[in-house]
């Protein structure tokens, strides 16, 4: 058995400090790759208002029918705060409780979706904090489905918020639709609703492509926000924050201006001058990375094959991405048998 190294790329870091300080804490994730691109204070702990409702989304999404119609209970009769007014014994779906709930911040939506999906809210509480632990949010307690603080408190911070965040993008196309409508309308027999999106964000910057709002008068104004440009996607989170969108704004320019998305693998030209896998090697998906133009320079690819018997589709290597000596990312190298040609296909051929 031979093993192959190969350097590609021998390409080195510069981190370009970023001056900006927005709200108490902030944070900044390339929601591809996680790469943090901003933390100011970022694993501070604070109250979070309603951008909880981000992780009573993702809950509903992964464990509910967005089209089974619910009836609404009397959990709606002590909700106070930011309501889309549901009444007693109505029946709405899923989804329509959804565009509610992200919308119109609507915390009668949140207690009824909580009840639905889990035998009671409590329980949906103890499935918040369990997926918060399985997503990597170490520094996050929820305590209800909805924000409010005066009874009990949901604690986390702009970087655990930001890994929500991520999660919710990732995963759910719903979630990504619902966050960047701006104006969701509905029936459910009982009543015609018209919501508009709270997050005035998707109408002040250009390359926003969702997020939540929240606000409690001891948690301030907090934000969670996305924005896409040429492909380069992040989630940016503020928290007690009295200048929000501004704030946010100046972030996502100082970014997008500073970190480009760079393709650092491309899976259709992994190529290898040796015969024995000479145009047999692919990868499954492609790599891209934030990076700024100095630490793109600086970038070190190594592709490490070992030659041996093998079958069609065998993991036969690994790519490893160096930013320096930081190592960003392993990819596994297949190998894949070019097509035998029968008689009658050569002579057509």
């Amino acid at each position: 058995m031979k093993k192959i190294i190969l350097f590609l790329i021998c390409l080195n870091i510069i981190f370009i400090p970023l001056n900006v300080k927005a709200a108490s804490s902030s944070a900044v994730l390339d929601i591809d790759s996680g790469r943090t691109l901003l933390c100011n204070n970022c694993h501070e702990k604070r109250l979070i208002a309603s951008i909880t409702k981000i992780m009573t989304a993702v809950l509903a999404l992964e464990n509910g029918d967005v089209n089974r119609e619910i009836t609404v209970g009397e959990e709606v009769l002590k909700m106070y705060g930011s309501n889309i007014y549901l009444e007693y014994k109505e029946k709405i779906t899923l989804k329509d409780l959804l565009y509610g709930l992200i919308l119109r911040s609507g915390n009668d939506a949140a207690v009824v979706i909580a009840n639905n999906i889990s035998k009671n809210e409590k329980e949906f509480v103890r499935l918040m904090n369990k997926k918060a632990h399985e997503i990597g949010m170490k520094d996050t307690i929820f305590r209800n489905p909805h924000g409010l603080d005066e009874e009990t408190e949901n604690y986390s911070t702009a970087y655990d918020m930001a890994l929500l965040s991520n999660y919710a993008q990732k995963n759910f196309k719903l979630y990504r639709k619902i966050s960047k409508t701006k104006e969701y309308e509905t029936n459910t027999g009982a009543k015609s609703y018209l919501w508009y999106n709270r997050n005035d964000f998707l109408k002040t910057y250009k390359y926003a492509t969702g997020g939540k709002t929240g606000y409690t008068p001891r948690a301030g104004k907090t934000l969670v926000t996305t924005a896409n440009k040429d492909n380069f996607k992040i989630s940016t989170v503020s928290l007690n924050d009295s200048d929000m969108y501004n704030n946010h704004e100046n972030i996502d320019n100082t970014i997008f201006k500073n970190y480009a998305n760079y393709k650092i693998i491309d899976k259709n030209t992994i190529s290898l001058n040796d015969p024995f896998y000479k145009d047999k090697l692919y990868v499954k998906e492609d790599f891209y990375y934030p990076l700024t133009e100095i630490e793109a320079s600086k970038v070190k690819t190594i592709l490490k094959v070992e030659k041996k018997k093998y079958k069609n589709n065998d993991k036969v290597g690994v790519y490893e991405v160096y930013l320096g000596d930081e190592i960003l990312k392993r990819i596994d190298v297949y190998v894949k048998e070019k097509e035998k040609k029968n008689f009658f296909s050569r002579l057509f051929s």
